[in-house]
């Protein structure tokens, strides 16, 4: 006999949003159920294990697990800031992972994109687990053929459009340093309409990206940064890529190419909940290697990230989004009181 939420006895816990214990529950994103396909919903969660790519430090075809795992203390209690269930508001599936072969690494992009161009063909939101970084590129591809040309919004400690040598019969470089410069030269991404956020690394030609350097990210607030994002992608349709390594190494250290100075999580996440009035079309968050992180703190930024967005939906769908009150002192401080 199956023992589900209606009938559990005593002795399972059942609080209000959990129903299951966070250590031990099943790993998929916010223990949102397992489907095969992304019908009717509005949010798809596809883990993307590729790493073939990276330039550094292998490992983050672990990354989708990783994920996936920190995120259930997240589905434990209500969102913060908001006061809500964003699973009350937004039907969320996990497809599991994209099946990759190996063996054969040239095919890998396409695959990559035409399972990103099935969950986007059912109408839901896709969100991506990577994988290095290279997968923003299939994924594009795969947006683009439903929405044209993007404006991308980049949190990264790289550019990622440098140049690739020529190509061999046509072939696609699996370089995730690169495919950014291709995206751009296949007119996937308007680069006049595009915002890098955290950048600290050098590329002697930004191909026309707009760069908001780790510098000027550190010395703006949050909605200065959204406001900014706002104006210079003009109402175009936007696609999210997060790469962990815009964080500093001391709250990302679980990635392939950590560069100090980053952003904090609370720079990334309140810049993200200014942006919450653009057009968002897709999102991805990348580059987590958790093996570099034994402590797991990558993986839960990279969860939260991806949350925020759970979140953002929900608040588009009439989720109230609420904070503690600033405490006021109520009791007058005398002057002798003062003094003393």
């Amino acid at each position: 006999m199956s023992v589900g939420p209606q009938s559990a006895p005593s002795y399972f816990s059942s609080p209000l949003i959990a129903s299951e214990q966070t250590f031990s529950a099943a790993r998929t994103f916010l223990r949102a159920p397992r489907t095969a396909s992304a019908e009717g919903m509005n949010l798809a969660v596809l883990g993307i294990p590729f790493d073939l790519a990276t330039s550094n430090r292998p490992g983050a075809r672990f990354g989708p697990d990783a994920m996936r795992a920190a995120s259930a203390q997240l589905a434990e209690l209500k969102a913060y800031p908001g006061g809500f269930d964003p699973l009350s508001f937004v039907s969320v599936t996990d497809l599991g992972d994209v099946f990759l072969d190996y063996g054969y690494p040239q095919h890998l992009p396409d695959t990559i994109e035409k399972a990103a161009a099935d969950v986007i063909a059912t109408g839901a939101f896709l969100m991506s687990f990577g994988g290095d970084h290279f997968i923003s590129y299939p994924l594009l591809k795969a947006h683009a053929a439903k929405y044209g040309p993007m404006a991308l919004v980049q949190f990264d400690a790289h550019t990622d459009t440098w140049r690739s040598p020529p190509a061999h019969g046509g072939a696609v470089e699996l370089n995730h340093g690169t495919m950014f410069s291709r995206a751009i030269d296949e007119g996937l991404i308007m680069p006049e309409r595009s915002v890098q956020i955290g950048i600290r690394t050098w590329v002697d030609d930004a191909l026309g990206m707009n760069i908001v350097d780790n510098v000027h990210a550190d010395a703006m607030s949050a909605p200065e940064i959204a406001n900014l994002v706002r104006e210079l992608t003009g109402g175009a349709p936007v696609y999210v890529t997060v790469d962990i390594d815009c964080l500093d190494p001391a709250y990302a250290p679980g990635t392939g190419t950590p560069v100090t100075g980053g952003l904090t999580p609370l720079k990334l996440l309140g810049t993200l909940r200014a942006m919450s009035n653009l057009d968002i079309v897709g999102f991805d968050i990348v580059e987590v290697a958790p093996s570099y992180d034994p402590a797991g703190i990558t993986a839960l930024n990279a969860a939260t990230i991806a949350y925020e967005q759970v979140c953002r939906l929900a608040r588009k769908t009439g989720a109230e989004a609420r904070r503690y009150p600033l405490p006021r002192p109520t009791v007058q401080t005398s002057p002798t009181t003062a003094a003393a």
